[in-house]
């Protein structure tokens, strides 16, 4: 009876295995290698808007509006861009800061909201009020809270809307920090983006992140903006993204300068609010994307435990050895790979014990997936 047990157990442990390095190997490699043709110097090739959605954030505001308002993205004597805040309902001095600095950016408004929408939680009401007042076709989202990584954010991420593409997916890493939290938050950030990144490089895009987020405004209107969903808090990102995206409309751009940074929370307690806010998000994606996606998370709850297991069964010993040798050595490169194109590579050397905590971490989450989420604020 054990020895039928110990073999149950080691054909499935060779099959999880084999579902984890095919997952590497066919999806997230498109990530490890790819590579972009973008020139940061560029010059525009449409105008652009950004839109960054506030409330209470003077103090963001003041620390990273300036880095935004100075993008080199010209053209032969202004701007080839303007930067739209929307101001929803702050209780802090924020409109007087956003008033004291338009006369010396002719190319920034801000767009004051003193009343909130009933039944519609989040930013999406605010967003929406940022997209009809735009006055270009593109339109580059970030939050008050992210800085570019460069000069040359806008000119890059812009770059992306080419050959008929109206999604832009870009990357939002967070700033590096002593402690272990700051690497589990990296760490879980950029194994989110390897997998959202390398699902839009294989045609099949199910989420961006509103940190770097761009899409044309036709696409949003077209689509009723966020209508189907307007009642859950979040997913003013990747619940648009899923539903608007098709296999050729979605472009990534994979380029440290076209980054936006922003601190990560300080808590774990903080940490978990935000998380069980995100992830209550997923079960409205599409059957196909739950489906890939519970796919590989099952695979990786399984696959220590069934490890473990196997290890005790000594007939299959050297084939369990061989079968962990060859998705170590398949993992490491294409972790590494992506990790370097990301400029997380400090993360390496953490990312076997942060593999084994992603079991963990999808027990914990689970629930938020699972379970109808409280009302929430976005702020």
């Amino acid at each position: 009876m054990l020895q039928d047990l110990g073999l149950i157990a080691f054909y499935t442990f060779a099959g999880v295995a084999g579902i984890q390095v095919l997952y590497y190997l066919v999806l997230f490699s498109r990530l490890a290698f790819f590579k972009n043709k973008l020139e940061a110097d560029a010059p525009p090739t449409a105008d652009v808007s950004v839109i960054i959605c506030a409330k209470n954030e003077e103090h963001n505001l003041q620390k990273y509006l300036p880095a935004i308002l100075q993008q080199r993205y010209h053209g032969h004597d202004t701007p080839a861009y303007e930067v739209i805040v929307v101001n929803d309902n702050s209780e802090d001095d924020s409109k007087y800061y956003l008033r004291s600095i338009e006369p010396g950016y002719s190319h920034f408004r801000q767009i004051e909201i003193k009343q909130s929408a009933q039944f519609i939680p989040g930013k999406k009401y605010p967003l929406s009020i940022g997209l009809k007042g735009a006055q270009h076709e593109n339109v580059l989202l970030t939050d008050a809270d992210c800085k570019p990584a460069s000069t040359h954010w806008l000119s890059l991420m812009s770059q992306g809307f080419t050959d008929g593409k109206e999604i832009v997916l870009g990357y939002g890493p967070y700033v590096k920090r002593p402690g272990f939290l700051n690497k589990m938050i990296r760490y879980e950030t950029f194994f989110s983006a390897m997998q959202y990144l390398s699902y839009a490089l294989a045609g099949v895009a199910y989420m961006g992140v509103g940190r770097n987020l761009a899409y044309k405004r036709d696409l949003f209107f077209r689509h009723k903006g966020f209508t189907s969903h307007q009642h859950i808090a979040s997913g003013d990102d990747d619940l648009f993204v899923n539903m608007a995206a098709t296999p050729d409309n979605v472009s990534v751009v994979i380029d440290k300068n076209a980054f936006t940074y922003s601190e990560a929370k300080p808590t774990w307690r903080a940490w978990f609010q935000q998380k069980t806010r995100h992830m209550s998000t997923g079960k409205h994606y599409r059957f196909v994307h739950k489906f890939w996606l519970g796919l590989f998370t099952t695979s990786q709850l399984l696959f220590y435990p069934l490890l473990i297991a196997s290890l005790f069964y000594r007939p299959m010993l050297e084939w369990t050895l061989g079968i962990l040798g060859v998705k170590i050595l398949v993992q490491s490169i294409i972790t590494y790979s992506a990790m370097k194109r990301l400029d997380e590579k400090d993360l390496f050397w953490y990312s076997w014990l942060m593999d084994i905590l992603m079991v963990v971490y999808y027990i914990i989450f689970i629930p938020a997936f699972v379970l109808k989420p409280k009302p929430n604020k976005w702020k």
